[in-house]
């Protein structure tokens, strides 16, 4: 892990990095020695490990609950090359759905690429953090919607550190049976007029996860529209799971 520029404003302390050739950003208190809880943030599709509301997200996280946050870019997405197959699923995914078509061979190509290559990367990036100093070992929390969630649900069903999760505006993207191996704590959101993302997929996600603590939270509005509010309740449940 090499970090490339560091910088501090209001107390949090962010830091660029790169692992091999996964570039991503780490957020903790400044000043902080020791061990606290991560958390492990996927953003959305054609967003970045920086965009606007991730830097809010981390920052709130670090600021008001002393966490650690890390993320980084997904294939094709922010400071990373173009993944050939990533973007080819992509933009045919994009072109299916505005002409209604079928996605379900598109869906299965992208879980299994996901599988492949975006959990391991993920998990390697999680050994890296959790070894410096002013993170440690500690519970780890995954808050991810949209693209996010997509590749977050085989990531917690393969990752037995993730304590607990932020997860929505996904549906049959993700496979019931690998939502079902999930039994941890989840926070699901949903869009309840997503125009991507249909209400009854979303509904029947949900329903796979075998965590016997599950809440869903239904808002009215589009795919981009989750309220801002819901970021309060996002940090008092990570408060509570992972302390």
């Amino acid at each position: 892990m090499r970090f490339t520029s560091e910088t501090s404003s209001d107390g949090v302390l962010e830091q660029l990095f790169l692992l091999g050739d996964v570039p991503g950003v780490l957020w903790t208190p400044r000043g902080a020695h020791g061990t606290r809880p991560l958390i492990a943030m996927g953003h959305g599709g054609g967003q970045n490990k920086k965009a606007p509301g991730v830097v809010d997200r981390a920052r709130r996280f670090v600021a008001e609950c002393g966490f650690a946050v890390v993320a980084v870019d997904a294939p094709s997405h922010g400071d990373r090359p173009e993944h050939e197959e990533f973007t080819r699923i992509a933009t045919e995914y994009e072109a299916r759905l505005e002409a209604g078509e079928e996605l379900a061979p598109l869906i299965a190509g992208f879980h299994a690429l996901v599988v492949r290559q975006i959990v391991p990367e993920w998990q390697t990036v999680l050994n890296a953090v959790q070894k410096l100093s002013h993170v440690g070992i500690g519970p780890v929390g995954y808050w991810g919607v949209s693209l996010g969630c997509v590749i977050g649900v085989p990531l917690i069903a393969a990752e037995s550190r993730v304590r607990a999760a932020v997860l929505g505006l996904g549906g049959a993207e993700v496979p019931a049976e690998t939502a079902a191996r999930i039994t941890v704590p989840v926070e699901f959101l949903v869009q309840w007029d997503d125009e991507r993302v249909p209400r009854t997929q979303s509904l029947a996600l949900f329903d796979a996860f075998a965590s016997t603590e599950k809440t869903l939270h239904a808002n009215p509005g589009k795919h981009g529209e989750v309220p801002a509010f819901e970021m309060d309740s996002t940090l008092r449940f990570f408060a509570r799971h992972l302390g």
